[in-house]
């Protein structure tokens, strides 16, 4: 349904002749075994000069064009009451309802693992939360620790100058005598 336009102001687009609907070609491989038939109706034949356009120039409305429309339809057929009947035919529910059965089970088994990701998600939380802690702890000891160690060696060194003060000679001696047992 392709209608020329033009950039000159005021003027409309004019409508072209409309091809029916193209439905699935039986020829391509579908979901279901049984291939899907075109509907037998086909809209009207409309004439060079559109309907809509020679409406729309005579003041029309949108029921005047559905009234003529539905004019031209053959009648006491009903198309959706047609369409209907036709997908009752050719539709299998058998296949349909497996597939749902298939789905519906494929998708309670994804919520299964996506509960479980969430519940293994929430353990590592609070594993790397009680990790961190340990971490915390662990460093603060070992700052502890190096204090310690840094205020032994600083009173280890005071008193060795102080021993070495008082007694020169008992230092040395001592010294000597700790040497020789390695």
């Amino acid at each position: 349904m392709a209608a020329t336009l033009t950039r000159h102001h005021g003027s409309y687009a004019r409508p072209q002749k409309t091809l029916p609907i193209a439905m699935p070609s039986t020829k391509t491989p579908s979901a279901y075994s049984r291939p899907v038939s075109r509907v037998a109706l086909e809209p009207p034949e409309l004439s060079d000069t559109s309907t809509v356009y020679s409406s729309r120039r005579s003041g029309g409305t949108l029921s005047d064009i559905s009234d003529e429309y539905e004019s031209r339809l053959p009648g006491g057929i009903d198309v959706m009451d047609e369409l209907s009947e036709r997908m009752n035919t050719v539709f299998d529910p058998m296949k349909m309802d497996r597939s749902i059965a298939r789905q519906a089970q494929t998708s309670g088994e994804l919520n299964a693992k996506q509960r479980e990701l969430a519940d293994l998600q929430a353990q590592m939380q609070r594993r790397i939360k009680k990790t961190r802690v340990n971490f915390d702890t662990t460093l603060s000891n070992v700052e502890e620790a190096r204090s310690d160690l840094k205020y032994s060696k600083e009173k280890i060194a005071a008193m060795k100058a102080r021993a070495m003060k008082e007694d020169p000679d008992a230092y040395e001696s001592a010294r000597k005598s700790r040497h020789s047992r390695r």
